[in-house]
Formats: C-alpha cells, structure tokens, sequence
C-alpha cells in the first residue's frame, strides 16, 4: 500500500501507530450528526487499527485500505478508506474533523485515493453510501461527479461514480 501526495495532503497508509492521534480526531462530536459515535477509547481504536492492517476481509475475498490524512502542519485531519470487492469495485468513505470540512480537504483526499485505487488495483466503479440528510457529503460526492443511484435501507442512498 503506498503512500501517497495530494496537493499539501500526505495519505499515509493507516497503521496502529495513528490510533492516538486519530482518536482526538474521531472524538468531534459534530462529525456523529448523521449516524454512528465516536471510538470508545484510544484502546478500542487501536485494536480495531491493528484488525485493519492487514488490509483484508478475514476471508481473503476484500481490499481493505486505510489511510490518514496528514496536513502540512503534521496534524491529522481524517481519514480515507476503500473496501475493494472482487468485481473491482471500490466503496469509498471518509471522515474528517469539522475543523477541516469546507477546505478542499476531503475532496483532495478522495480524489488522490480514487486515482491510486484505478492506477494500482484497476477499480474503475466508486459507490458511496450515506444517510440522505447527509448535505455535505453528498454536496462533496456530486461535484466529484458521483450520482445518486437509490435507496440501500432506510433513508440511505446510494451513490455511484463510474
């Protein structure tokens, strides 16, 4: 899994090492106004880092790719992820901390991980899946050219980018 630049934004791949830092992170309230709450400790979110470097489904049948966002400050601001299915498609997700949001931030990272997962394992499909009330996210995913496709359950929706 490579490192990789975007802009001023260094995407390095996520390791148990970040668990720290992204817990202050991932402990912003503001970021859980749609769904899910925050890691349940420092200890907690290292285990599940630990889980997540071996960047695959305990079945062998996933990608799954990690990587923090780190600022030119050194400071982390979020993360971006992809789970790769067997037909190539990529679910992309990604969090920052509200400080970050509305600065190009999530968007550059998306973009970077979206190129690294054609160039390096051939995805050429990108779903994302959020609570319908999710502005933000799904403001951010159609300007990069996401469309909505439908409903998964409840009132999440779907998006696509091909």
């Amino acid at each position: 899994m490579n490192t990789l630049a975007a802009g001023m934004l260094i995407l390095e791949p996520q390791a148990v090492e970040h668990a720290a830092e992204m817990f202050q992170v991932l402990s912003d309230p503001a970021i859980y106004e749609f769904e899910n709450s925050p890691p349940q400790s420092s200890a907690w979110l290292e285990e599940r880092f630990k889980k997540l470097e071996s960047r695959a489904s305990p079945d062998g049948m996933q990608h799954w790719l990690n990587w923090v966002i780190r600022l030119p400050t050194g400071a982390l601001a979020g993360y971006v992820q992809a789970t790769i299915t067997r037909d190539g498609t990529a679910l992309v997700a990604y969090e920052l901390a509200s400080r970050f949001w509305r600065q190009g931030i999530g968007s550059t990272a998306v973009k970077a991980m979206m190129g690294e997962l054609t160039a390096t394992y051939g995805v050429r499909n990108f779903v994302a899946e959020l609570k319908e009330r999710n502005y933000r996210s799904a403001a951010m995913l159609s300007s990069m050219g996401f469309q909505r496709v439908g409903h998964r359950r409840g009132d999440d929706i779907v998006m696509r980018k091909s």
